[in-house]
């Protein structure tokens, strides 16, 4: 994985802290840092986008955030857990590995090599 893709992960990830925060932020702090984060998590989506197409890197980066927030919903807060959305998460999954196997890998498209991420 190069440092492009571990920048998309890492934005999503900050991505589900935001959303979550949406929810809870109950004081200006909490709204301070919501909003703090949603700048770092687009901060990080502007830099890899620099090496990985952008419809590509928005699909990913909104699919770990989906993912990530219902999880943690059902996970720390109690949402009630279907498997039906276990499944709906998992569909996901297979659209974001998708997507990533077939965007060429910047250091392979930059050597002129052909292939699959």
């Amino acid at each position: 994985m190069n440092r492009s893709w571990l920048m998309v992960i890492i934005a999503g990830m900050i991505e589900v802290a935001w959303a979550t925060g949406l929810k809870y932020a109950n004081s200006w702090y909490a709204l301070a840092a919501t909003l703090a984060l949603i700048a770092l998590s687009f901060y990080v989506l502007m830099l890899a986008t620099q090496n990985i197409p952008v419809a590509t890197v928005y699909a990913v980066f909104t699919g770990i955030g989906t993912a990530g927030t219902v999880i943690v919903e059902i996970a720390l807060f109690g949402e009630p857990f279907h498997w039906q959305k276990i499944g709906f998460i998992l569909l996901l999954l297979a659209g974001v590995i998708g997507l990533k196997r077939v965007t060429a890998d910047p250091a392979e498209t930059a050597s002129g090599g052909k292939g699959a991420a």
